[in-house]
């Protein structure tokens, strides 16, 4: 059974990395993968929840467009600890991770976005398992956890690209002034496997994992070099999902965040490790500035988030009224 599934995984990939994605028309979401780990397991922070669905209420963030939503949410998540390893919960079980009391530089843009988008997607009341499906959508290759290890897409490249062909967000790089394209090796799950639970559990995932980098090396990656970053900033928005390209011939990224504005500036808001910026979520300097800060950073790569369908729940709440 197992062979018969990494057979079917290797034969979609052709199909999952085709082309150019061209953003679609957005069908319904497809229904949230069944629990598969004990809710203690897969969301931490319940009190945490609960004060910002009051918040979001009490001051109706659900009237504002996705991305001032979402900068909404991750201001209330900033000083938040900075944690490792956070989705590594279980040895062979894959599931949707939600950890609000500690996060790491991925999760922290997908808490805000996840919570953001759960606003409009459906009615209050909200549940846990609610913001878990949002980070089902976002986090899992054809918005579907499969229960496996190679169902969770582990680049921010395969995110960016497998979102904008389900039309659920806009990766505006190569249309900003002074995009260059990149080209890349990628072999960091690979080749660092000893770090990650689930392969060192089970190294037979190896060569599905390698097939799937090779996939990732091929995508047409571009970014804004950051020398041309600052004449880029004034077409930075609240919301945009901001990654950080480096120099590294094996890997495109190595840091992600989000744009928030302020004085007619593009700041980046971030959950990061360094002990001199207290190795929590904050909201740093212009992004122009950061990227000046790190020899190694080398750019940016611009993913603008679009909502998510609506759910059917919301003509039954209407109805009910």
């Amino acid at each position: 059974m197992r062979g018969m599934k990494k057979f079917a995984l290797l034969a979609l990939l052709p199909a999952i990395f085709c082309a150019v994605p061209v953003a679609r028309a957005q069908a319904p979401l497809p229904p949230p993968s069944a629990p598969r780990l004990p809710m203690t397991t897969v969301f931490k922070g319940d009190a945490k929840f609960q004060a910002l669905v009051l918040q979001a209420e009490r001051e109706r963030w659900r009237e504002l467009p996705l991305g001032a939503r979402t900068i909404r949410v991750a201001r209330a998540l900033v000083g938040t600890p900075y944690i490792n390893y956070s989705l590594e919960v279980d040895d062979s079980i894959e599931s949707p991770v939600v950890n609000l009391t500690g996060m790491d530089c991925w999760t922290y843009y997908e808490n805000a976005l996840a919570f953001a988008r759960m606003l409009r997607y459906k009615p209050a009341p909200y549940v846990p398992q609610d913001m878990l499906a949002m980070v089902e959508v976002e986090r899992y290759r054809n918005g579907q956890c499969t229960g496996g290890y190679l169902s969770r897409m582990h680049q921010l490249e395969e995110v960016f690209y497998d979102n904008e062909r389900r039309g659920l967000a806009q990766n505006i790089t190569p249309r900003l002034p002074g995009a260059q394209r990149l080209t890349r090796e990628i072999h960091e799950m690979t080749v660092q496997w000893k770090n990650y639970r689930y392969l060192r559990s089970n190294p037979a995932l190896l060569p599905a994992m390698g097939k799937i980098e090779e996939a990732v090396s091929k995508l047409p990656v571009y970014h804004i070099p950051k020398d041309k970053v600052l004449a880029v900033e004034p077409y930075l928005q609240d919301g945009d999902v901001c990654a950080i390209t480096c120099y590294d011939k094996d890997s495109y990224t190595s840091h992600v965040g989000m744009i928030v504005r302020l004085q007619n500036r593009a700041y980046f808001t971030h959950a990061t490790s360094d002990r001199d910026k207290g190795r929590m979520v904050i909201i740093d300097t212009p992004i122009t500035d950061y990227l000046k800060e790190g020899s190694k950073h080398a750019g940016i790569v611009i993913l603008r988030p679009r909502d998510v369908p609506p759910s059917p729940l919301w003509q039954k709440n209407m109805a009910g009224r």
